[in-house]
This record gives structure tokens, C-alpha cells and sequence, in this order.
């Protein structure tokens, strides 16, 4: 069922998002962060077109953590990676599918970004933005939803690439059926205070400040804890928010993310030792389901993980820099990877049938991909990367962009009104903006079914700065 067209034209833009508390991952505290948005018009093969829009925040320090660059040196690095897709994608050539435009520009593109030292990650930053609008796009000029586009294989998806080439796509995605909502995983933060004791001030927004007050408001029962490498200063904070999740008498569940802050794996396996050994965490241990990327990226594969006891699987995320990632990984322990819309919507599907693949030859090592980013703003960033974590058969996903940046406050009131008409299971009108909607710790999903990628609103494009 794949369709062919031209890319004629790509807009880009961005506007700022300021957050109401303050963010630390790995090196960086965030208060503040830019937004892109990429607008895109095909020319279909008959003649017609359509336009289609991603979004994606620029976060600083996560693609590139070289210290010596500051955040705006940072910005200024995805501003000129998405130029250079820009560029890439608007290359005169034959009609191609959305997956043939992807695969034909992806070598070309990469080198060029390591022309200007950029990393594969980094690079990965343009084409990921621009794969999103151009399949919205196509989905807008089909007049179907995102999840008919894939299960029909719309995209093309198929060996154009090596990397694709030993998979049945087409049997792969008609398989896929998304959920009607899906868990939030809520992050704790570094600086996140876990009681209203561990608040000096307040924001006093009528928002939830501290994870007590989150798990109270949102009902939240999956969560992701920050930790920074130093074992015993991590263990003491594990304790304080085991003490709050000890109260819940449901289940929960945790992942932890190591943010790269361990040099090998057995500072990982002490640390899941000493968990482990504190009758205080032995709940908390239990709930553990994975790590994520504890090693720094440029030691992370060349590190076999079973060279050590670990007792929980780890998967990479910040190592995710090429297609085939992901099998260096598997080949030196590593259980999963994340999925990520800033890496590429189609690398998370590749992974995806990869790991079921795998799991089909029924190995003593199950394989998994997680979903990840506390990223994602409300509007076309957060829904679009539910609706392909959700296709993915993924049950719960990292959200929290949400609780660190205040809705759609910031954003036209016309605006927010669109996507609260559009998707009022997705959104709720509270505290003076249109919100994320988090009932009992789950997000509704249904009306992303719409035609285009999972939005049926779009951003005021006309009251962005030009990226020009």
C-alpha cells in the first residue's frame, strides 16, 4: 500500500518552553528550552499535496554532554543538524516512499554532520523530526490514521536498507494493534523533592510539587528514579522515596537511569547489591524492572555486562547512535533499548521487530524496548510519540514533560482550545491551561486514531520564530 511523492517544501520553526521547576539530568539543571517544529508539504504522485508537522524539544547536554559547550553552543548544534536535513531531504529526485526518503538521505546526512564533529545521535536529531512530519503528512494526504499507515506498511518500510533487510515488515506491522490508553512512568528527578519537607519554597502554582503530591493527584504506579553514580548518596535517596512508595497498596514498579554516570559494570552491580541488601528497599528492589544506560556512552559497548552478577536487565539509550546499535548491545548483555522519537521513529521500529524476532526463538534472554522521554511537550510532540510507543505494544512510557513545564500555558489560548477540542481524552482544562490528562496513572489514547500522525490539531505556526 506504499505511496510515492516529493518533498517540496520544509518549514522550520521553534518558540521557547520555560519550566516551573527546575530539571537535572546528568550535567545539566534545565529552567528553560526551546522547541522545534517542522512543517512539511508533499506533492503526491497524482498530482496533489498535503502538509504535515513534528515537534521536538531541543534538550541540551543530552546529545552531545561535552561539557565545554554551553546549552545555547548546544541548541545552536540541533538548529544546524536540522538545517542540514533540511537541506538533504529538499534534494530534487525521483518519487520515493516516506521510508525511501529516510534510507536515501540517512548516509549522505550523517556524513555531513561528521564533517562538523556531530555524533550519530546528534545527527539522528533532524532526519527523526522531519521522518514525523513527512509521514504526517502522508497520512493527511491518504486521509488515514497513523496506526492504519503502518499496519498497512503506508510508510514502505523494507530492505532499502541493510538493516532492514532481514525482517518481514509487512507481517511485522499488520500484527501491531495500539491500546486505548497507556501508564505514565513518572521520573524523579535529581532535584525533585520526594516530601514537602525537601522544599525550600514553593511554586505555589496549584500543581503537584513534590512526588508525594504527584502520586496523590495523578495516581501514578510506574516511575523512573533518577541516580548519580554515587552509591551511597543514591541509596540514601532510594530509602526516602521507598518510604513514599512503600504506602501505595497497589503494585508499582521502577526503573532507574543511570544517566551515564558509571564507568563499568560493577559500579552498576553495587549499586543493585546494595539495594538488594536493605531490608527498607527490599519492595523497592522487587519493583525494579530495569536499568537504563548506567555507563557512559563511549565505554557503555565495549563493556560486557556479563562479566558481572547483574540482577536486573539494562538496556542503552544514549548509546542508541546507529541502526545497529542495538546488536552491538545484545552482544555485550544488554537486555533492551529505548525508544525515543527524537532518535527516529523508524529505528524504534526496527528495534521493536527486532526484539520480537528474538523473543520468537525463544531465548533464555527475553529482549524489550522501553519508552522514554520526559521531553515531550503537550500538542504534536507528546501525542505523536504515544501513539508510536502505544502501536509498539509498549505499556507504560517515561511522561513528564507535563509536570516540569506548566500545559499549554505559555501557548496561544486559540491553540490550546484546538487540541482540547480534538483530543479531550488526552487533555483536560485545569489550573488555567489545557494539561496533560492523567487519571489513576493511566493516559486515554483513543482519539489519536484520527487522520494524520495521531493529531487532529495543529500548532500556530504563524506565532513561532522562523529557523531559518
Amino acid at each position: 500500500m506504499s505511496a510515492k511523492f516529493q518533498i517540496a517544501e520544509i518549514e522550520l520553526y521553534e518558540r521557547p518552553v520555560v519550566l516551573r521547576l527546575p530539571f537535572r539530568f546528568g550535567v545539566v539543571t534545565l529552567t528553560e528550552c526551546p522547541q522545534a517544529f517542522a512543517r512539511v508539504r508533499l506533492e503526491m504522485s497524482d498530482g496533489s499535496c498535503a502538509w504535515g508537522a513534528a515537534a521536538e524539544l531541543m534538550a541540551p547536554k543530552w546529545f552531545d554532554k561535552n561539557l565545554a559547550l554551553s546549552n545555547e553552543d548546544n541548541f545552536n548544534q540541533l538548529r544546524d543538524v536540522l538545517r542540514l536535513a533540511r537541506e538533504a531531504y529538499l534534494i530534487k529526485g525521483k518519487h520515493d516512499t516516506a521510508f525511501g526518503h529516510f534510507a536515501r538521505h540517512h548516509d549522505p546526512h550523517r556524513v555531513h554532520c561528521e564533517q562538523r564533529a556531530y555524533n550519530p545521535l546528534l545527527a539522528s536529531y533532524g532526519p527523526a523530526l522531519l521522518d514525523r512530519a513527512v509521514l504526517d503528512a502522508l497520512c493527511r494526504a491518504k486521509q488515514v490514521s497513523f496506526y492504519a499507515a503502518m499496519q498497512a506498511n503506508l510508510p514502505g518500510i523494507g530492505p532499502t536498507r541493510r538493516e532492514f533487510e532481514a525482517i518481514d515488515f509487512d507481517r511485522f506491522l499488520s500484527a501491531l494493534a495500539p491500546a486505548s490508553n497507556i501508564q505514565a512512568r513518572h521520573t524523579v528527578g535529581l532535584l525533585d523533592a520526594i516530601t514537602a519537607a525537601d522544599l525550600t519554597e514553593r511554586v505555589n502554582d496549584g500543581l503537584p510539587e513534590t512526588l508525594e503530591e504527584v502520586i496523590e493527584i495523578y495516581g501514578h504506579r510506574y516511575f523512573k528514579l533518577k541516580v548519580s553514580g554515587d552509591i551511597a548518596a543514591d541509596l540514601a535517596r532510594l530509602s526516602s522515596v521507598a518510604t513514599v512508595l512503600g504506602r501505595l497498596t497497589d503494585p508499582y514498579f521502577v526503573s532507574l537511569d543511570g544517566n551515564e554516570q558509571y564507568a563499568d559494570a560493577q559500579g552498576v552491580a553495587e549499586l543493585l547489591a546494595g539495594i538488594c541488601a536493605r531490608p527498607a528497599l527490599a519492595r523497592l528492589f522487587d519493583a525494579i524492572l530495569f536499568v537504563e544506560q548506567p555507563i557512559a556512552r563511549k565505554l557503555a559497548l565495549d563493556v560486557d555486562l556479563r562479566q558481572v552478577a547483574l540482577s536486573k536487565p539494562v538496556i542503552i539509550d544514549e548509546s542508541d547512535g546507529e541502526l545497529d546499535t542495538f546488536l552491538q548491545a545484545r552482544a555485550r548483555g544488554y537486555a533492551g533499548v529505548s525508544s525515543k522519537t527524537c532518535k527516529g521513529l523508524y529505528k524504534s521500529i526496527l528495534n521493536a521487530a527486532r526484539c520480537a524476532a528474538w523473543n520468537a526463538e525463544k531465548l533464555t534472554t527475553p529482549y524489550f524496548m522501553s519508552a522514554e522521554d520526559l521531553t515531550t511537550q503537550a500538542g504534536l510532540s507528546v501525542q505523536q510519540d504515544l501513539a508510536l510507543v502505544s502501536l509498539l505494544g509498549i505499556t507504560h512510557v517515561e511522561r513528564n514533560g507535563h509536570h516540569y513545564v506548566n500545559g499549554m500555558a505559555a501557548l496561544p489560548v486559540s491553540e490550546q482550545q484546538d487540541f482540547l477540542r480534538a483530543h479531550p481524552d488526552v487533555y483536560e482544562q485545569s489550573h488555567g491551561a489545557v494539561r496533560l490528562k492523567i487519571e489513576g496513572g493511566r493516559i486515554a489514547l483513543d482519539s489519536l486514531a484520527c487522520n494524520g500522525f495521531a493529531s487532529a490539531a495543529l500548532p500556530d505556526f504563524g506565532r513561532m520564530s522562523v529557523l531559518r
